[in-house]
């Protein structure tokens, strides 16, 4: 559902991705784990559209980032760490506001409403307004907002900064349910522990080139049951 190959973007003379290559499949969380400063970001934006590569080829669901950046809007959802929404609008208010950008109007936005609610359990948050939520019900207007209309492919980029402890766990169960229902997930974070108990295979950045690719069992086993200790070992040989 994800496919990068030679993936380089140039900003004036600062190379923030080099020659990237990876795929992620259906059914699949992929870890993009690095410091800030890694190049992980500037790989989400290109796969969402938001910026164009200096060189190489991105495809969504098989469309081309550059050549076909609607179509490929529309297969994916995204979460940024930090995301706000309007704080007048009750969660049902915003839903609805973004639905339109996807053609969810009427009988179609109410089903997709139907879903989304039911598989966040947003019930007591939809008629909330945003000024009145908790962070974590705030958390959940945003991700209902990312998959309103069912993406095949969902982009993940430190979603979980600054969030409390509760709103966390929910965000991290939901990553693990979505990867059930045979969508594709690429989980961009430096917090290890959260790549050891979502992805199933795993890629490090180093100052914008992929040093290592492996499964999350294969990555622990070079870390002696820590993925910190592979991550640590592995950037130090690169270095």
């Amino acid at each position: 559902m994800i496919e990068v190959v030679g993936l380089t973007k140039v900003y004036r003379t600062q190379k923030a991705v080099q020659d990237l290559s990876f795929q992620v499949n259906p059914g699949e969380v992929y870890a993009l784990l690095g410091p800030n400063g890694a190049g992980k970001t500037t790989t989400l934006r290109v796969l969402a559209t938001l910026v164009r590569p200096t060189a190489g080829t991105a495809r969504v669901g098989g469309l081309d980032v550059g050549r076909e950046p609607i179509r490929v809007r529309r297969k994916l959802g995204l979460v940024n760490g930090g995301m706000r929404v309007y704080d007048r609008l009750t969660g049902r208010e915003v839903l609805e506001f973004f639905a339109g950008f996807y053609g969810l109007k009427g009988k179609a936005f109410q089903e997709a409403l139907d879903w989304v609610a039911g598989f966040l359990s947003l019930e007591e948050t939809l008629d909330k307004r945003v000024m009145e939520m908790s962070t974590g019900m705030r958390q959940k207007i945003v991700i209902a907002r990312a998959i309103l209309h069912r993406p095949p492919v969902l982009l993940l980029d430190e979603a979980t900064a600054g969030l409390d402890i509760f709103a966390r766990r929910a965000l991290l169960d939901f990553v693990k349910a979505y990867r059930d229902l045979g969508n594709a997930i690429l989980y961009s974070t430096h917090v290890m522990s959260e790549a050891e108990e979502v992805a199933d295979r795993v890629g490090f950045l180093h100052r914008g080139r992929l040093v290592y690719e492996a499964s999350k069992e294969e990555a622990l086993a070079l870390g002696e049951g820590s993925l910190e200790r592979a991550f640590v070992r592995t950037i130090r040989e690169a270095a």
